[in-house]
């Protein structure tokens, strides 16, 4: 008689996420609100990469040491809460120096983030294309070069984790001569790969094009997929979409190439900037932009002012630019109090006050809308369809189908 063992079943483990401090400080530049509203983002991004924030630091000093970004008692006070919680992570909410991060390091006996290295790290999550990991690639490579010394000490660990994941991690290299040389090799790369969308570019002819642009997480990606009848990855995380995708829109009779973007943010590395400058070419190259913002989000207007300082410095400003307040749905105001004589807020300003508002200052060339709940979609639809027939009409003025 045969007896057969049945083998238990192998035990499937997920990995525990990781745990994080946050740090920011309160400074000349930096009030203690808005130190929260950024370590509030902060906290976010570090959920977007995939470890858990535990608890936050603050400290008020006139401005960062130059040794250890904040204070021997605050430092202190950090140390002990990393060693009783056996935290993994700091994370700082400014980029920190070379010699900071070393410092740091050394006191902590832990892992050292700052803003930069957290938002590269969910860069290289989100990178799928060619292009878009050339070009996260690119920026790790320069921010690791002058921290060479510190990072390869980690690399050496062979340990996987937020912030270690990228260019270098399965093979140890302390010349800084052969970093520069890949650096060199990644930018040639970038160029063959602009000439290369240079010419898809020129293929699509003489339509219209709009683009998407806004702060990370407005809800670029759902707008697109409302618009174009499409089905791009979309989610509540930042930075979901990091590769530039164009859709061809038909409203009414009229064709028109519509493209999603890359989502701007505080603070946002330069190093990213300046090797994503090919994916923002699309905008650059753009007739119209389409200015999407999340109403719903209590600092809204400066996450306005933000991008409308990325388009400055991507030379994208003098585009035909029209704002699409998404997210209707989710807006919330508390009403004032008839005895406060302070000034009127958005937090504190209904929606139709806030129309009222905007309509005044962007000369009626808004729209207000829930993507989600495909609420008011048709304004921003007839609104795409008048000002992409002016641009056509100008274009090509002999097209009988417009008329």
């Amino acid at each position: 008689m045969r007896v057969f063992l049945t083998m238990p079943e192998p035990l499937i483990t997920t990995p525990k996420p990781e745990t994080a401090i946050l740090i920011g400080i309160i400074d000349q530049y930096q009030d203690a609100v808005t130190v929260e509203e950024y370590l509030q983002e902060l906290a976010f991004l570090t959920e977007t990469a995939g470890a858990i924030p535990e608890k936050t630091f603050v400290q008020k000093l006139a401005y960062p040491d130059p040794r250890t970004f904040v204070g021997s008692g605050k430092l202190l006070e950090i140390r002990e809460y990393v060693a009783m919680n056996d935290t993994d992570l700091v994370i700082f909410d400014d980029e920190l120096t070379p010699s900071q991060l070393r410092n740091i390091e050394r006191e902590l006996n832990c892992r050292i983030l700052d803003r930069t290295n957290l938002i590269l790290d969910i860069f290289a999550r989100r990178a799928k294309t060619a292009h878009a990991k050339t070009q996260v690639e690119l920026a790790q490579y320069e921010y690791l070069l002058p921290r060479l010394t510190r990072m390869w000490t980690h690399l050496e660990r062979q340990r996987g984790g937020i912030g270690l994941r990228g260019p270098g991690e399965t093979e140890i290299e302390t010349d800084r001569r052969i970093i520069r040389d890949k650096i060199a090799k990644l930018k040639e790369d970038l160029k063959r790969i602009d000439k290369q969308k240079s010419v898809q570019r020129k293929n699509r002819g003489k339509m219209v094009r709009v683009a998407l642009v806004g702060y990370t997480n407005v809800g670029k990606s759902t707008l697109m997929n409302v618009v174009s009848k499409s089905d791009i990855f979309a989610e509540n995380k930042l930075f979901a979409t990091l590769d530039t995708t164009i859709r061809k829109v038909v409203i009414g009779n009229l064709p028109f190439l519509l493209s999603d973007t890359v989502g701007f943010i505080r603070k946002l590395p330069h190093t990213l900037v300046e090797s994503f400058k090919s994916t923002l070419d699309e905008v650059r190259e753009s007739d119209i932009l389409l200015h999407v913002v999340d109403i719903s989000h209590p600092n809204f207007e400066e996450q306005i002012d933000i991008v409308n300082q990325t388009l400055l410095e991507i030379d994208a400003r003098h585009k035909p630019t029209y704002i699409v307040f998404n997210k209707i749905d989710a807006f919330r105001y508390v009403a004032k109090d008839e005895d406060d004589l302070g000034p009127y807020t958005s937090e504190n300003m209904s929606l139709d006050d806030l129309k009222k508002s905007w309509m005044a200052k962007s000369n009626g060339a808004c729209v207000f809308i829930s993507a989600k709940k495909l609420e008011n979609i048709q304004e921003i639809r007839d609104l795409l369809y008048d000002k992409v027939k002016e641009i056509h009409a100008r274009r090509y003025p002999y097209d009988d189908f417009l008329y």
